[in-house]
């Protein structure tokens, strides 16, 4: 559904406008509305998932035991901290105070659409990110399988 990068600009109200490839899809497919989280894996980035895929992922995380550590942590990164947003008529979302400074997105910010949900980033943890180089030790048997 989602792919590619667009560096993104954050205006002062936490406003950024969802670029218009992206537009006409979140509208169709998304009813203009896109449910806003934390990415529980990796620091620097939230997650974007569009409502009907957002329903999917929560029910899936809160049917887990929430009495093991791990599993509780997911749920309040995930569905603890999950904010609907809808596009407004300048086709802008607004990302709450507390998501930007919880993973440093100011000014500058990077969109990625990643398939099923979209990744923003801060763009200081993106560029890390994208400077990381995957070694042959981090090949797993499944990844050799990848014919890139």
């Amino acid at each position: 559904m989602f792919q590619g990068e667009t560096a993104i600009t954050v205006d002062d109200k936490g406003r950024l406008a969802v670029p218009t490839a992206y537009r006409d899809l979140v509208a169709r497919e998304c009813g203009n509305r896109l449910v806003l989280t934390y990415n529980p894996f990796e620091s620097g980035c939230l997650w974007l998932y569009a409502e009907k895929e957002w329903q999917r992922v929560r029910d899936d995380v809160m049917a887990r035991p929430n009495t093991l550590k791990v599993v509780r942590s997911l749920q309040l990164k995930l569905v603890g901290a999950a904010t609907p947003l809808e596009l407004d008529g300048n086709g802008r979302i607004g990302i709450p105070a507390s998501h930007r400074n919880a993973v440093g997105i100011e000014k500058k910010a990077v969109l990625l659409g990643m398939g099923d949900k979209f990744e923003l980033w801060s763009e200081q943890a993106h560029r890390a990110q994208i400077q990381q180089t995957i070694g042959d030790a981090d090949l797993s048997d499944p990844m050799l399988e990848l014919r890139l």
